[in-house]
């Protein structure tokens, strides 16, 4: 419903994201298979999760899970700085070589485990991690702002919770905005990668 989130999915090349043989569904509202045996998400997820981080343009946002960064877009669109972290090193190649292409000059793409975020950059006004995690990874929730908000699917590798989780003196304060899922985030603080 937000009205920026909604231009910004306007703005950015849904197509030039998903695989070639897949163009002619870039614009329908359903995941898409891309390498690595990964996704990419839904429109209607990808909306609500940056809807729910409530980016006004002065935030800066760490982003787990780059894929083939149309989210990365999205973010850099809403936000002043995205800093975006893929494990899989030549989907964090692409994934810059695309975004610098359409023009993004907002977006560090690092690779690396991003269970473990990205200390050197720490505070995040927001997080967003795009793969099911089996609880908020620790490293994350410390590297969260006061007042941030970290937005992530959690549960078990079948069905997870989308959750928008406040950071108020400290303590998780949880809105719960749909079920989902998603696929698992590998590493320290996430899945096993030997149980994927």
């Amino acid at each position: 419903k937000d009205p920026a989130v909604l231009d910004a999915m306007r703005r950015v090349p849904r197509e030039q994201f998903v695989p070639d043989l897949a163009v002619a569904e870039a614009y329908h509202d359903n995941a898409l298979p891309i390498d690595c045996q990964q996704t990419i998400s839904q429109p209607y997820i990808v909306a609500l999760m940056s809807e729910a981080a409530e980016l006004d343009g002065s935030q800066r946002v760490l982003e787990i899970g780059t894929g083939c960064g149309y989210q990365t877009a999205i973010l850099a669109e809403l936000a002043a700085e995205v800093i975006s972290i893929e494990r899989h090193m030549p989907w964090a190649d692409q994934s810059r070589e695309r975004l610098h292409g359409l023009g993004y000059t907002n977006i560090e793409i690092i690779a690396g485990d991003g269970t473990l975020g990205w200390p050197e950059r720490a505070p995040y006004d927001r997080i967003l991690v795009t793969a099911a995690a089996p609880r908020i990874p620790e490293p994350l929730w410390e590297q969260l702002a006061e007042g941030g908000i970290l937005v992530i699917p959690a549960g078990d590798t079948k069905s997870q919770d989308l959750m928008a989780v406040k950071k108020c003196e400290g303590q998780p304060v949880v809105t719960h905005l749909s079920g989902c899922r998603f696929v698992k985030l590998i590493g320290a603080a996430g899945w096993d990668e030997s149980n994927n």
